[in-house]
């Protein structure tokens, strides 16, 4: 069985741990490595032969159109992360629209396809944001995969679906729906998706979680950023869990990484929604959660 392979394109001062600390007006003058390092996955991925979806950031596709065209060649899906990596519960429907289009239009004047699928920010879209969903289905987008079945301090919600399923939004559309992967430990949902649960948890939590999603004939879903497996990346003095969560294993991700797709087959995500049991069902309304 094919998982999905998922890529969230950003540099390494756009995560959400970062803010406050590094100004978004200051952006354009850090010193980028979201080249070097997204070209670094993508020779990853052309050895293990796998295919994936990047979800590239509007803003990073603005400057860095020959990127999105040269991932689009090398033969993976191109999506939406968003415009400015702004978390979705703090915007509002207008807002939000109003990012949407203008990350699509980046992505779609350099990659000359228009996304279908979107990941916000920091799995931004949970209880407090679920009219996003109305807002996605409404200009057209046929997936996300923003749900993280978990409980963080910033987003997830823990009784979602842990698989695949079609959404009913408030106004009655529908759109697929592809969660983060988690594991089943002590009756609790634990990330087992990648991120910081691939640098973090043992690699044998991520391994169990994949193939106990493949053996109930279902697919699973592997994320990584680039700045990941960028162990030389600025430091920037940020504390407490940020700093955990960021810095920890960073020379660790590429070995891991590698291990997972030698195990495990991997696709884009589109693919593996048409192969996924749960996309065949009724859709289900988001108010359930």
């Amino acid at each position: 069985m094919k998982n999905v392979l998922s890529v969230d394109v950003e540099d390494w001062f756009q995560v959400s741990n970062f803010d406050g600390v590094v100004p978004r007006d200051s952006w354009d003058s850090q010193p980028s490595r979201v080249e070097r390092n997204t070209r670094r996955l993508l020779d990853l991925f052309d050895a293990a032969g796998a295919r994936g979806t990047f979800f590239v950031l509007g803003w990073i596709a603005e400057r860095y159109p020959d990127l999105v065209r040269e991932i689009r060649a090398r033969g993976h899906d191109l999506a939406s992360h968003g415009y400015g990596h702004e978390l979705v519960y703090h915007l509002n429907p207008q807002s939000f629209a109003a990012d949407l289009l203008r990350a699509s239009s980046a992505i779609e004047n350099a990659g000359d396809v228009r996304p279908k699928g979107y990941r916000a920010p920091s799995f931004s879209i949970d209880r407090r944001s679920f009219w996003a969903f109305d807002v996605l289905a409404q200009q057209g987008y046929a997936y996300d995969s923003s749900v993280f079945p978990v409980r963080h301090p910033r987003y997830g919600v823990p009784r979602f679906p842990r698989t695949p399923i079609r959404v009913r939004t408030s106004e009655g559309r529908v759109l697929a729906e592809f969660p983060l992967t988690t594991a089943r430990v002590l009756g609790r949902n634990v990330g087992a998706a990648g991120g910081g649960y691939l640098r973090i948890l043992p690699l044998a939590v991520l391994e169990r979680a994949f193939g106990a999603m493949n053996e109930s004939g279902e697919p699973a879903c592997l994320y990584v950023h680039p700045w990941e497996i960028d162990p030389e990346q600025p430091r920037v003095r940020v504390k407490g869990l940020g700093r955990f969560t960021h810095y920890t294993n960073l020379d660790r991700t590429e070995g891991r990484l590698k291990r997972l797709l030698q195990r495990f087959e991997f696709a884009p995500m589109e693919e593996c929604l048409r192969h996924s049991p749960g996309i065949a069902g009724e859709p289900q309304s988001v108010s359930r959660w």
